[in-house]
């Protein structure tokens, strides 16, 4: 798939505060400055956990997959492999927290997050934000967007690393409704401060647990 493909959604509604060029400027520059200074300071953990990854699954450490960002548009979203995924499935397999091919260090990465790091590459590449909606495979953003009323619009902001429903703890098995209306409070009421809340909240989450 054309990673510079463009989903075709609903008419998506102009958002106020985020689209204005100051809010904007400021929102990239601390996407940019706090992905600089994450990467600096988890490359230790990256490096330990690819070299887990490699020994416990082989050669292919990074698992590249299409996700759909601000707008509809489709990039490449970065993560470490926790298990060797059939072709073509992870576009359309839901969760694999049950897969028994898991292994002990694939499950310690994803039950810690670390897996996850890697998307601070797409950050600084512009890909997505620190905060924002979390992005979802094209093939159940087609589902989501035709079935569950104002899903797409949650696209009308840049999608993100962690977000507001992921510290409202909807991530995973959880109602995609819910998670729709909680990321469209978040682009009806986006401040910087939020964004900092957010950010503040992920990290005493994982530094719990």
């Amino acid at each position: 798939m054309n990673d510079t493909a463009t989903l075709q959604l609903p008419a998506l509604p102009a958002l106020a505060l985020p689209q204005q060029s100051g809010a904007r400027l400021v929102k990239r520059a601390m996407d940019v400055a706090g992905a600089l200074i994450g990467l600096l300071l988890v490359l230790p953990i990256l490096l330990i956990a690819a070299i887990a990854v490699r020994i416990e699954g082989g050669p292919g450490v990074i698992f590249r997959q299409t996700r759909v960002g601000q707008y509809g548009r489709h990039f490449t979203l970065y993560k470490l492999r926790s298990l060797k995924p059939e072709t073509g499935e992870g576009d359309v397999k839901w969760n694999i927290d049950n897969d028994a091919r898991l292994g002990r260090v694939g499950r310690f990465i994803r039950a810690t997050a670390i897996d996850e790091l890697p998307q601070l590459v797409n950050v600084l590449l512009g890909d997505m934000s620190l905060v924002g909606p979390r992005p979802e495979r094209p093939h159940f953003v087609d589902q989501f967007s035709a079935t569950i009323p104002g899903y797409a619009a949650r696209h009308r902001v840049p999608v993100g690393l962690t977000g507001l429903a992921v510290v409202k703890g909807l991530r995973g098995d959880t109602s995609i409704a819910d998670r729709a209306a909680v990321d469209n409070d978040y682009a009806d009421t986006w401040t910087i401060g939020l964004d900092l809340l957010i950010i503040v909240r992920t990290a005493l989450y994982l530094i719990k647990h």
